[in-house]
């Protein structure tokens, strides 16, 4: 039957649709279109209609809302007693006095098509009156289905969505000071046992791509896959020759550029309403603590994305487990956290000598924290024990290699206890005060043999210099402005001192201090690309091990970074 000549309802119907009658020509406006695009782009055809027959009701007296006294208490009652097409709320009620559109008004009347028998001359008005509505309603549910039926014919996986992230960066670096000659190479290098290697400082063009496949089949627990590439090897900001001067966004692949590699693949579950769990081989542990306490977020240079911890949120990434406690609290109010996890850089090796689970050359990490967040601000304390062959993430060459895993001078197998302190703060409102990021780290470093061969200076090259390491420090400070010229963008500024040696084991005097200095401003161009013009600068990023040999070496970095989400 054509669906005009079906709109045949009670003349209860008519009654209570009238009030809410409008124009027709109304529909036809732009605005009347966009308001029916937007109201059935929100609808759910196959939930609507699984809710109209679960909460289907067969007498106007299961309403618990609805009396004898209500004035159309008589004609909802006609209608459903004799056409049966009305649905009630899940909790028993109709909720009579809520407003209702001329797009639900159709709608109701469209769910009415099938069971009406009768044709009188009132519901022929009413027809009339709603004709255009139930054809764009028509239309607008048979595009629907039609989209539905074509997803769900091509979707590869009914549990798992893709997520991608592809960031482009273009700039270079410049060097200064008497350390670079004039061959262009950086003098008496220490990563080199003091031979030159090329400054690197020519403009390059570079990319950093991730495929996050996330992977859920209760809609609470987490199948975590991530693709990366890059070609960030022969780059100035990929750490080589200057740590500090690696960008957080710069993809080294193992294997070479442009090979693709499994950079994360874990399982997350909760376990009731309060703990979560994550298990993997191939797992970090700073995404398996409860969070990270900075709000400042340019994701440019490595070391300021760490809390101003590096040596204990020193991305760990490996085998491993953790555990994660949130406390459960009214939504709004402040709450405490728990987390602990480890990871073995090395577990996939099942040669003792060379690496394993909980084994000596396993690169162990045991990472703590406890902390606290409310809705803008929070503050957690970290620690982190980590055997041979861990590292201090960013700093100078002299502290942050020194924990070196070293068949032959067992003297040089170290571990660590670093601990992490971190806070921030951000207004509620955008405006000329920014959000603040404070982080401080400590390392205290341990050898497992006796060290025999360490010089009288705490400044030669080698395994000597890094045997005298005893303890390492750092910090940062961070500012970040939220819709700065506009809604959306972002600038903000950074500073602090990546890890460096505060204390030997020889007791000389260590001199490898170093200062990091970011700026940034964000431009969202939409929500999916954002472009960051950033300007960083390093002092002295090589520290003591280049202070000894009378030189200095400075660092300017000048860069775009874009960004593409999909």
């Amino acid at each position: 039957m054509n669906l005009f000549k079906q709109l045949l309802v009670a003349p209860a119907a008519l009654g209570l649709l009238a009030p809410l009658a409008a124009s027709a020509q109304e529909m036809a406006s732009a605005n009347g279109m966009a308001a029916v695009n937007e109201y059935m782009n929100q609808q759910d055809v196959d939930r609507f209609r699984a809710f109209e027959a679960k909460n289907q009701v067969t007498s106007v007296t299961q309403f618990s809302d609805v009396q004898p006294t209500d004035w159309a208490y008589q004609a909802l009652s006609n209608l459903v007693e004799k056409y049966g097409c009305v649905a009630g709320y899940p909790n028993g009620t109709y909720k009579g006095g809520q407003a209702m559109s001329r797009f639900e008004a159709a709608a109701l009347l469209n769910a009415c098509l099938d069971r009406v028998t009768e044709v009188t001359d009132e519901l022929r008005r009413l027809m009339a009156e709603f004709e255009k509505e139930l054809a764009i309603l028509k239309g607008r549910v048979d595009g629907l289905e039609a989209k539905v039926g074509k997803l769900e014919a091509q979707q590869f996986s009914t549990t798992t969505k893709l997520q991608g992230e592809a960031t482009m960066v273009l700039g270079g670096i410049g060097y200064g000071g008497n350390g670079v000659g004039t061959n262009n190479q950086l003098l008496n290098n220490p990563n080199t046992g003091g031979a030159a290697v090329p400054a690197r400082s020519a403009v390059s063009f570079n990319y950093d791509l991730r495929l996050n496949f996330t992977t859920s089949w209760t809609g609470k627990d987490l199948l975590y896959t991530r693709l990366r590439s890059g070609n960030f090897a022969n780059s100035a900001f990929s750490g080589t020759p200057v740590g500090m001067a690696n960008l957080d966004k710069a993809f080294s692949p193992t294997g070479g550029d442009n090979v693709v590699n499994i950079d994360r693949l874990y399982y997350r579950f909760p376990v009731g309403d309060s703990l979560a769990i994550t298990v993997g081989p191939r797992v970090r542990n700073t995404e398996m603590i409860a969070f990270r306490p900075q709000a400042y977020n340019a994701d440019i240079l490595d070391f300021f994305t760490l809390a101003g911890a590096p040596g204990a949120y020193n991305k760990a990434t490996g085998t491993g487990a953790g555990i994660t406690w949130r406390q459960k609290v009214k939504k709004g109010n402040p709450y405490l956290t728990a987390s602990l996890n480890y990871v073995a850089g090395t577990g996939e090796n099942g040669d003792p000598g060379a690496g394993g689970i909980f084994s000596s050359y396993g690169q162990n990490n045991v990472t703590v924290q406890f902390g606290g967040r409310g809705t803008n601000w929070g503050v957690a304390a970290l620690y982190r024990y980590g055997t041979c062959g861990t590292n201090l993430r960013r700093g100078t060459p002299m502290a942050t290699s020194a924990e070196p895993c070293n068949t032959t001078l067992p003297a040089n197998n170290g571990s660590s206890n670093s601990i992490g302190l971190g806070a921030y703060w951000e207004p509620k409102q955008s405006g000329w005060i920014p959000s603040v990021s404070l982080g401080w780290g400590y390392s205290g470093l341990s050898q497992s043999g006796t060290v025999t061969t360490v010089a009288a200076t705490a400044n030669t090259t080698g395994s000597n210099s890094i045997a005298n390491v005893s303890a390492a420090q750092s910090w940062a400070a961070m500012f970040q402005w939220s819709d700065v010229f506009a809604k959306g963008n972002s600038a903000g500024f950074a500073f602090g001192q990546g890890v460096m040696t505060t204390a030997t084991r020889n007791g000389a005097g260590a001199n490898d201090s170093n200062y990091a200095f970011e700026w940034f401003y964000r431009f969202k161009v939409s929500d999916s690309i954002s472009v960051t013009p950033a300007v960083f600068y390093l002092s002295n990023p090589l520290g003591q091990q280049q202070n000894s040999r009378g030189t200095t070496l400075n660092q300017l970095g000048v860069l775009v970074q874009t960004q593409f989400k999909f």
